[in-house]
């Protein structure tokens, strides 16, 4: 059953105070934190709700869902052009393979690709991009808790792959993103947080990415908050918002 609208504001309401009180604790500005809504397990009358209070970052983890949830909301704002909906920045912050690379690049609205692990998926974007005459934001993915089982490149190579990113000239290295272990305790995420943290900072030493590089994509639904401690400026939030 959806979630109705009055819920979603109260959930908002509770994820923007959460992330405010998170940057108090740390002596940071709330407004350097950007909450991406994660939309895969809404419906489209949720997600119409959650944009038109105020949300316009969305994401999805995978680029069919991604496709599919960019062409219904494009169709939905086209209905109600006149009352100039707000443009929505798409984060595709899932897994891409390369064969879905030139799909996601058409989408108009794309923000940023949260999720580049390999020089192979790297220069695919780079080559799309070049061919439609564009320049995509990326982020390069971590694996900082270690666990075969994700994606992201290892910690030790990240300095590596990043350097490489960067010759590519149709792409725009703007920071790290990188997912901690699933747990009830939200504080067994931090580790991770805590790494990825140290990593974007020796990286910022070695003068990889510019002024560009300024993004840490980190924290979910469970642990955005401790994410937020430990300098998140991109939280990713589906489950939160809703529930």
């Amino acid at each position: 059953m959806a979630v109705g609208k009055a819920k979603i504001e109260k959930n908002l309401h509770r994820v923007r105070g959460e992330i405010a009180e998170a940057c108090a604790r740390t002596g940071r500005d709330a407004a350097a934190v950007r909450l991406v809504a994660v939309t895969k397990s809404a419906d489209l009358a949720e997600v119409r709700s959650l944009i038109e209070l105020g949300v316009t970052d969305l994401g999805e983890s995978r680029a069919q869902d991604f496709l599919a949830r960019t062409e219904e909301i494009a169709a939905w704002q086209q209905r109600r052009r006149a009352e100039s909906p707000a443009e929505i920045r798409w984060h595709m912050i899932g897994h891409l393979q390369r064969n879905k690379v030139r799909h996601v690049l058409a989408e108009p609205g794309l923000e940023l690709i949260h999720s580049v692990d390999s020089l192979r998926l790297a220069e695919e974007i780079n080559a799309r991009a070049e061919a439609a005459a564009k320049v995509v934001n990326v982020l390069m993915q971590v694996n900082c808790s270690n666990e075969p089982q994700k994606f992201g490149c290892a910690v030790g190579a990240a300095l590596h792959l990043g350097e490489l990113l960067c010759t590519l000239k149709h792409i725009r290295l703007a920071g790290l993103m990188t997912m901690a272990p699933l747990s009830d305790d939200s504080e067994d995420a931090r580790p991770s947080f805590v790494r990825l943290r140290e990593l974007f900072e020796e990286m910022r030493r070695e003068g990889i990415g510019g002024a560009a590089f300024r993004h840490l994509s980190m924290g979910m639904s469970q642990d955005y908050a401790v994410a937020v401690e430990e300098g998140a400026t991109l939280v990713r939030v589906g489950t939160a918002l809703f529930a």
